[in-house]
This record gives structure tokens, C-alpha cells and sequence, in this order.
């Protein structure tokens, strides 16, 4: 389902963000290295469905017509989401995701306070509502990194590794184009552009404490905002909308 009102689509792309990081680390349920940890995931996973769930209300009320937060959810086909690559990336092990999660959440935070202050007042009130959990979230993600990275021998190598392999899918986070620039320019939309000295300084300051050496690479993979995902974006949703594609309307 696509939309030409720009405020849609801005708050459908957040949704997106929201509903697959947040699906990803639903699947650690039962998986987690111990019990506080899988509830500790768990109640993560829940923070960024309900922020899924605000965006997709707000979007489905700009368009009408019967629309809802389902449809969004669980009828639109893999090119439709607009998700950052990052947040669809398998889940892996325990530092990968962890890995993940820190890198997000260094760019959550100071993301999410800057919508605090948008002239939408729909999310304006999402971002100040989320402030709160970010600010937890990257606070447990960062000390995590830390005890990885300056733990074990081999808690240290996943770690490094994992960092490794997920930089290059960061710089999309800074990615700006026309939907962003229009929006921007109306105070709409937060100008990421200008997050990543934020980011940079957040993460590279983990990292040392971390004992974990940057990543050199500077090539980055993005499209995510323009419909062009990995292949695992397309089993992910296989699994979180089968319920709905077997039965159309289904309710419990």
C-alpha cells in the first residue's frame, strides 16, 4: 500500500524501522543466555513493537478508508516496507545482536529527541514518548559492548567481528533524500544528517572502553528506504504475516 502524502509516508518508514528490529529481537524469546536476559530482550522487543504500533496508527489515520495498523503490518509486500537494512540483518548470535542493537540505539537516542521538537504534533508526541526508552535502550546495549569486548578472549572476537560485519549497513541512518529534505524543510522530519557527529562520538567512545577497535571499512549498503531489501527481509515477513496471508481478515 503506497501513499503520496509525504507525513505518511515519513511515519510508515519509523513503523518500519520499529516493527522489524523490534521482531528481530522477539525471536531471542526462550534463546537468551539466561532468564533475566530473554525477559530483558523480551520487554526490548515489546518497547519498539508498541513505537511500531503509534507510527502505523498515526498512518493509517492520515489515509482513512478502513485502514489500519494490520494492514500495514501484515499485507504490504516486501518492496513496500521502507526499513533501514540494519534492522532486518538475521539475528545471529548474542553479540551480534547486541552489536546491532548498540549501534541503533546511539542513533535512536539523539533521533528520537530531535522528533520530540517536530511541528507535527503526532510525532512529536511519538518521539517524547520515546525518548525515555531509548535513552534505557542504549544504556543497556552500551554495557553490554563493554562486557563483551573487554571480557573473555572469545566474548572480545565475536564481538569485534560482529561490529565488523554490521558498519557498512550504517551509514544509511544518515541517508537523506527529497521525502526527508521536503519535510525537513517544513520542521517536520529530524535532519539525520547532522545525528552522525552525535553517533560517532557515542560509539567511538564505547569502543574504547570496549577494547574494540573501529571498523575501517567505507563502503556503506543501504536502499532499505527505497524498497530494496535484503532476501532475509522476505522470510522474516513470511513468518510474521502467515496468519493473515492464510487468513484475510482473521481476528482472535
Amino acid at each position: 500500500m503506497k501513499s503520496d502524502d509525504p507525513v505518511t509516508r515519513y511515519a510508515l518508514r519509523l513503523g518500519d524501522d520499529a516493527l522489524i528490529l523490534g521482531h528481530r529481537l522477539s525471536e531471542w524469546m526462550s534463546r537468551a543466555p539466561f532468564l533475566e536476559e530473554d525477559i530483558a530482550l523480551g520487554n526490548v522487543a515489546l518497547d519498539f513493537i508498541g513505537r511500531a504500533r503509534l507510527f502505523y496508527q498515526y498512518a493509517a489515520e492520515r489515509v482513512g478508508g478502513g485502514v489500519t495498523e494490520d494492514t500495514f503490518a501484515y499485507t504490504r509486500d516486501v518492496r513496500e516496507f521502507t526499513n533501514l537494512l540494519l534492522c532486518e540483518l538475521p539475528r545471529g548470535d548474542f553479540a551480534f545482536t547486541l552489536c546491532r542493537q548498540f549501534l541503533y540505539d546511539a542513533f535512536s537516542l539523539p533521533f528520537t529527541e530531535a522528533l520530540a521538537g517536530s511541528a507535527d504534533s503526532r510525532l512529536a508526541a511519538i518521539g517524547a514518548k520515546a525518548v525515555k526508552e531509548s535513552r534505557y535502550h542504549l544504556r543497556r546495549s552500551r554495557d553490554w559492548i563493554v562486557r563483551l569486548g573487554d571480557g573473555t578472549e572469545e566474548s572480545h572476537r565475536r564481538c569485534q567481528q560482529a561490529l565488523d560485519e554490521l558498519w557498512i549497513y550504517t551509514g544509511e541512518m544518515f541517508e537523506t533524500d527529497q521525502l526527508i529534505d521536503e519535510l525537513v524543510a517544513l520542521g517536520v522530519a529530524v535532519d539525520t544528517a547532522e545525528l552522525r557527529r552525535c553517533w560517532i562520538e557515542t560509539v567511538s567512545e564505547t569502543l574504547r572502553a570496549a577494547t574494540l577497535t573501529p571498523p575501517t571499512a567505507t563502503a556503506d549498503v543501504s536502499g532499505g528506504r527505497r524498497g530494496i531489501h535484503t532476501d532475509d527481509l522476505g522470510f522474516l515477513l513470511a513468518e510474521l504475516q502467515f496468519m493473515q496471508r492464510a487468513y484475510p481478515g482473521l481476528q482472535w
